[in-house]
């Protein structure tokens, strides 16, 4: 019996960890942001001066700490370049600006790893200081900014990641318009503009992923539920009375649970599932190990027949999803004849979308995600 409950301790373990699941702490933390793009200068400007829509040219310079995969700090250096269009007065104008930001690394938080480990997606907000100069004034004007925005990403490397950023400042106490001919005397954040950037991030370290694409353990097995499961499991095994020696004559009316009985018991009541990415049909990797279970029962028990019951997620259309949970049902069945058990044992059945399964919860819709078996 003990053999039996840390096979089962075994399999949940594994199908309770996503494949792609990193040790905690085992990440990269650093790295060096840089990117080039177009800018507008919304507002203040003099009248009959303007910029062309969008217009040339932002640089944009950043080192980044991520204390965890979820948050972060970095410091970024950027440079604007105002020019006046064909139809406006000349002006040249430079705006410069130090900022320390917060960052959030979106893509973890929204849990991107159930269906990309491509993209990704950061928010980042701060506050720095600025100054403006042109050729229309001497000296330099000097003001607070705000800046926030939102990066994205493509994962090129374990090195490097392809960015696309946009985002907005506001300038408070910016006392000169951007073309500089003016004298605003505006305390507030009066000053407005918007940069679009295309850049790349460069992480650090001796290990191999950044925290921006580690996904840890913490984010996605819920222990107390798992340390639940076994704890139940061993309470059923203790009501079962230790099988004694019985006497050949003598015929035993109620015969005692045995280890292959229990078996199916907990191939039906679910402890042994195969699971899924999101939207996808073939069984994670950690998933083999119910697999086992399960066919190691029907070769010993050639005269059993079994169903396999697929599921999706609440996510997308009934009929969709429909469909996705046979095909998850017939793929499981077709790893089962490739092992030798016959087509004529098996038995799909389609059950669609899990609706007992909350729909909002992230980590309700990973277990929705699967197929499970009933032995007959």
């Amino acid at each position: 019996m003990k053999k039996i409950v840390m096979t089962l301790a075994f399999a949940l373990a594994l199908t309770g960890v996503n494949a792609q699941t990193e040790s905690n702490g085992g990440f990269n933390k650093w790295s060096i942001e840089f990117a080039g793009g177009l800018t507008k200068p919304q507002r203040p400007f003099t009248a009959g001066y303007s910029t062309a829509t969008p217009s040339p040219w932002v640089g944009d310079l950043g080192v980044r700490y991520m204390f965890n995969n979820k948050f972060g700090l970095k410091a970024d250096f950027g440079y604007n370049s105002f020019t006046a269009k064909n139809n406006s007065l000349d002006f040249d104008s430079k705006y410069y600006r130090v900022d320390l930001q917060a960052v959030a690394n979106l893509g973890r938080i929204m849990n991107f790893e159930t269906w990309t480990n491509t993209f990704g997606l950061l928010g980042h907000a701060g506050f720095g200081y600025a100054q403006l100069r042109s050729d229309n004034f001497k000296g330099a004007d000097e003001m607070g900014n705000f800046i926030a925005g939102v990066t994205g990403q493509i994962r090129l490397s374990n090195r490097v990641a392809l960015t696309g950023d946009f985002s907005t400042i506001l300038n408070a106490s910016q006392d000169r318009t951007f073309d500089g001919a003016s004298v605003e005397g505006n305390r507030g954040f009066s000053g407005l503009l918007f940069n679009g950037t295309i850049g790349l991030n460069v992480y650090l370290g001796k290990n191999t992923k950044h925290a921006d694409w580690t996904v840890t353990s913490n984010d996605i097995i819920d222990t107390s539920a798992l340390e639940n499961k076994i704890a139940d499991l061993e309470a059923q095994i203790k009501k079962i009375p230790a099988q004694k020696e019985v006497v050949i004559e003598k015929q035993v009316s109620n015969p005692q649970p045995t280890d292959n009985d229990l078996i199916k018991r907990m191939i039906n009541d679910k402890y042994y599932s195969v699971y899924f990415d999101f939207n996808k049909t073939t069984p994670i990797e950690n998933s083999t190990a119910a697999i086992d279970v399960v066919l190691n029962y029907l070769r010993k028990n050639p005269s059993a027949s079994l169903d396999l019951v697929g599921y999706a997620d609440q996510v997308g259309k009934a009929d969709y999803n429909e469909r996705l949970s046979n095909t998850r049902a017939n793929n499981v069945k077709t790893i089962f004849e490739q092992a030798g058990i016959a087509s004529s044992r098996l038995n799909v059945i389609a059950n669609g979308a899990d609706t007992s399964i909350k729909k909002d919860s992230d980590e309700a819709r990973r277990l929705a995600r699967r197929v499970t078996f009933i032995v007959k």
